[in-house]
């Protein structure tokens, strides 16, 4: 057993920096270049296949409302619904990011209210929401829903990256005790040595980029298929599903399941990435 000297003791500062009154965090941060990396990545791809500009400017706002809305509600509804979903109050709070009450700043004490940014996105409620948004997308556009489906999950590794650097900044969605050499001792929890799992997750779906990218250079028939998106699903989800055993409970009923909400959730993605690649393989032999 390794000494608490040994291990890699984590408190990163919140905040990444301030200008004037505007005060942006290393999660928020985390969020937009990830966004910003797979708006490029798309752009190039749409370029790629010589999609018209006018049909790639309205998708990054249909995918950024489609993922914040959905990682918001998916979060509130599947892990804290006792808070936000019992009173007008939490409502609020669930749509808005702010947290009512005074906190001993000018707005808190001014109109009884102060920004909190949204505490709380989840990950399969983010990509319920890009789905429908991408669905709603290809209805202005007329563009084919696996083209696009394939496109934004071949640029999905990036975005998945930083999110969950976002999460190791934060220390959250913290591991189970381990004694593993690379264990983080996450100061704002607790003293104890634990699996870095978001770490996990970030150098995961960083490899995952990395793999799309080279297969659709080698495979570019099989954009507009479903394949890559189907891949994409499968990958992330079966690898969520078992890392999550590294990983402590988020919410406290979560004990008495026999897998966790992550893994429940991970269930139904899988399934349908399977399934797209499957069909994404008889179209291609037909």
């Amino acid at each position: 057993m390794l000494g608490l000297l040994d291990y890699i003791v984590w408190d990163p500062d919140l905040v990444a920096f301030r200008l004037s009154f505007i005060t942006v965090r290393w999660y928020g941060l985390m969020w937009i270049i990830g966004l910003a990396l797979a708006y490029f990545v798309v752009k190039r791809l749409y370029k790629e296949q010589q999609i018209k500009d006018e049909l790639f400017d309205p998708l990054f706002i249909y995918c950024f409302f489609g993922i914040l809305i959905g990682a918001r509600l998916g979060h509130c509804i599947f892990y804290q619904p006792q808070d936000f979903l019992t009173s007008w109050q939490g409502i609020v709070e669930m749509l808005l990011p702010i947290r009512i009450g005074n906190d001993g700043s000018w707005l808190g004490r001014t109109f009884g209210f102060f920004v909190t940014g949204y505490a709380g996105l989840a990950s399969h409620g983010g990509t319920l929401g890009l789905m429908i948004a991408l669905w709603l997308y290809v209805r202005k556009t007329k563009l084919s829903i696996w083209t696009v489906l394939d496109n934004i999950a071949i640029a999905t590794g990036t975005t998945a990256c930083f999110i969950r650097l976002g999460n190791l900044m934060n220390s959250e969605i913290i591991g189970k005790i381990t004694d593993v050499p690379w264990a983080f001792i996450f100061e704002r929890v607790d003293m104890m040595p634990r699996h870095p799992g978001q770490l996990y997750e970030a150098i995961a779906y960083a490899i995952l980029f990395g793999i799309m990218w080279y297969l659709h250079k080698r495979m570019p028939e099989r954009i507009g298929t479903g394949w890559y998106f189907g891949f994409c699903l499968t990958y992330i989800f079966t690898f969520r599903f078992f890392i999550e055993y590294t990983k402590e409970i988020q919410e406290a009923f979560e004990a008495s399941l026999p897998i966790d909400m992550g893994q429940i959730l991970s269930i139904p993605f899988i399934i349908l990435g399977v399934w797209c690649m499957i069909k994404a393989k008889k179209k291609a032999s037909a």
